[in-house]
């Protein structure tokens, strides 16, 4: 039996998130969405078009009228505004309408970039995720946040745009480098830290379970984080309050990114981001010292990594004043009460942010 979450907007259900093992029940979805005589265009990149495309557009076409597929190459480096121009193009050679439909093939690049087209694209037509990596099966996938990247500032430019549909094949993970799977439990480890306290235990009792792969464990990890999520969009769809706390760790985190050109994954620079919030709140008296050090062993558990080097502190600060979550000029910093229960502070002074700095960058 399968796993399902559906996400309200006012009450009213606007979507499903389904949770299976593998793609057998797609086909069966994608009917309850009366797509049979649309066309979808699936939107994928040139890593999982290899692993996933055909049999997914296989299982389309039993569903819709025509299927068509437009590839990308991977990397944050292609989520950009000349991707979209040539999916626009593509769209228009296709001759798709408003009535037809995008699906999003992949991981966050694939899902951000898609969702973006399609909020745009002829003033908006209907898209559905099918996320294929870990962070963005219980993170990006969600919520309808989508963008791309603009120069070197990301996610500068975008739309919030909800998909019909959220179908999550948990057996992708089986296929996903080792680095992107640690990436994901950047976003599952925060999840815990803002919003559920027995959550980030259970991480910890069943870590060997997770590192392994185990599909029944990860389905229940992803299925927790999933809900977690949902409650946050639910209560504040397009991020005028709580759902800011899902940026536990972004602003630094971003920061880094940024700075080292992207060469780092999303999830190990959210890692880095919010080990050192949690140091912030540790000086604030939050958090005790086993706290901090006990989520720097996680991180380090899962292969995140918990100290980087060659960076210049000065830079990232400056970084963080560029920073799309900046209200009226101060920074909506995200801190920890405690563990499992996170708060928005507009008062994180940039001397505390060094602090917090020098921890991650000494490794102390």
């Amino acid at each position: 039996m399968d796993k399902r979450l559906t996400v309200h907007k006012d009450q009213t259900p606007i979507y499903d998130i389904v949770l299976e093992k593998s793609f057998d029940r797609l086909a069966e979805e994608l009917e309850k969405l009366h797509i049979s005589e649309r066309k979808i265009c699936i939107v994928t990149d040139s890593v999982v078009a290899g692993l996933y495309l055909e049999q997914v557009k296989t299982i389309m076409e039993l569903s819709c009228r025509k299927v068509v597929s437009f590839v990308f190459p991977a990397g944050e480096e292609n989520k950009n505004l000349d991707t979209v121009r040539r999916l626009y193009e593509f769209l228009i050679l296709e001759h798709f309408d408003r009535k037809d439909m995008l699906a999003a093939l992949g991981g966050g690049v694939v899902g951000d970039l898609c969702g973006y087209a399609a909020a745009t694209y002829l003033r908006g037509v209907s898209f559905i995720q099918i996320p294929t990596t870990l962070l963005s099966q219980v993170d990006s996938s969600i919520g309808g946040k989508t963008g791309v990247d603009f120069a070197s500032y990301k996610n500068m430019v975008g739309a919030f745009h909800m998909p019909k549909l959220v179908y999550t094949n948990i057996s992708t993970l089986l296929t996903l480098p080792d680095e992107q799977f640690s990436s994901g439990m950047g976003e599952i480890i925060k999840h815990g830290l803002i919003k559920d306290a027995g959550y980030y235990q259970w991480i910890i009792g069943h870590r060997q379970e997770i590192i392994e792969r185990d599909l029944n464990v990860c389905l229940e990890m992803v299925m927790r984080s999933d809900e977690i999520k949902r409650a946050v969009v639910e209560k504040d769809p397009t991020e005028q309050g709580d759902r800011a706390l899902l940026n536990l760790g972004h602003t630094l985190g971003h920061a880094i990114e940024k700075h080292m050109n992207f060469r780092m994954y999303h999830g190990h620079c959210v890692g880095l981001g919010f080990l050192a919030a949690a140091v912030i709140s540790r000086n604030r008296g939050n958090l005790s010292a086993e706290d901090v050090e006990q989520i720097g062993r996680l991180l380090d558990f899962f292969h995140m990594p918990v100290s980087v080097k060659g960076i210049d502190m000065e830079e990232v600060l400056a970084a963080t004043k560029n920073d799309k979550k900046m209200d009226g000029g101060r920074i909506r910093f995200i801190l920890l009460r405690e563990i499992g229960n996170a708060y928005i502070d507009r008062d994180v002074t940039p001397d505390e942010m060094r602090e917090g700095l020098k921890y991650i960058f000494a490794g102390e």
